[in-house]
């Protein structure tokens, strides 16, 4: 049985694997207590991306966070499967009906696809450095040798030029360690995953953005790529009452350069 919004009262953390339609099956961590809140990381990480934020965001939610399929301690996908479906799973896995959303680039993107697709199951958004499905990037050699990178399973190229890319404050920022172990870790495992990644015929949030009912916090990091301040700004100006907040000492992976702000921003603007 689900219910809308329950409160938790059993504040250890535990681990999951959850279900998904197809057979595969979804790590995902429980921890914390008050209103529910799911963490969404973006492509080539994995959950590990929230470690910074978790604990003092479980002190006032219940926080559930989980390695998308194919990546970090999820199973590889075997046949075609959906991001948003499977994050209904995780909600139907735990037993939510509605819970605020919190994604990260590619995990931004599941967020808004997912809140236009059920919106009575959304009660607040926060996009960080998010993509949006429907954007068209701008041509440029590092993401065009990004693309063959992915393309031609050039795993070690694309986890340099991730770091190039996404990590650009470098190895002297805070994080860098754990950011280059995901990197690293999640190569192999990233190109599999969108290999059999299949996006819903019509799934195009841009030109939607004036559907989202739920209220949204748009955050990028001002050290990240400059489309991703683009794409944000676009965010902020067309979901209805949204809130834009930039990060200065941040890039691409924000919750690990300044998790003490963004936690701050969470904590502000969640239910």
């Amino acid at each position: 049985m689900t219910s809308d919004f329950t409160e938790r009262s059993d504040g250890p953390a535990h681990e999951a694997l959850v279900p998904t339609p197809d057979g595969g099956r979804l790590w995902a961590e429980r921890s914390g207590t008050g209103t529910p809140v799911v963490l969404l990381h973006g492509a080539g990480m994995d959950s590990r991306l929230w470690d910074a934020v978790v604990p003092e965001l479980a002190r006032h939610h219940d926080v559930i966070r989980y390695d998308a399929r194919g990546l970090g301690r999820s199973t590889p996908p075997s046949e075609p499967f959906g991001d948003v479906e499977d994050l209904r799973a995780v909600l139907d896995h735990f037993g939510l009906r509605r819970a605020a959303l919190v994604g990260l680039s590619m995990g931004g993107e599941t967020a808004l696809d997912f809140a236009l697709a059920h919106p009575e199951r959304v009660a607040a958004l926060a996009l960080v450095g998010a993509s949006v499905s429907g954007h068209v990037w701008p041509e440029s050699p590092e993401l065009s040798a990004y693309s063959t990178a992915r393309r031609g399973r050039d795993t070690a190229t694309l986890a340099e030029l991730e770091l190039s890319i996404w990590a650009a404050m470098g190895r002297t920022a805070p994080g860098a360690d754990l950011i280059e172990t995901m990197v690293a870790s999640n190569a192999e495992r990233r190109v599999v995953s969108e290999q059999h990644c299949v996006v819903s015929t019509g799934r195009d949030a841009e030109p939607h953005l004036g559907a989202i009912t739920a209220p949204t916090l748009v955050v990028h990091g001002a050290h990240d790529h400059p489309e991703i301040a683009v794409i944000a700004e676009r965010l902020a100006t067309d979901i209805p009452g949204a809130r834009g907040e930039t990060i200065p000492d941040a890039d691409h992976y924000l919750p690990l350069r300044t998790a003490d702000r963004l936690t701050e921003l969470l904590l502000s603007h969640l239910p």
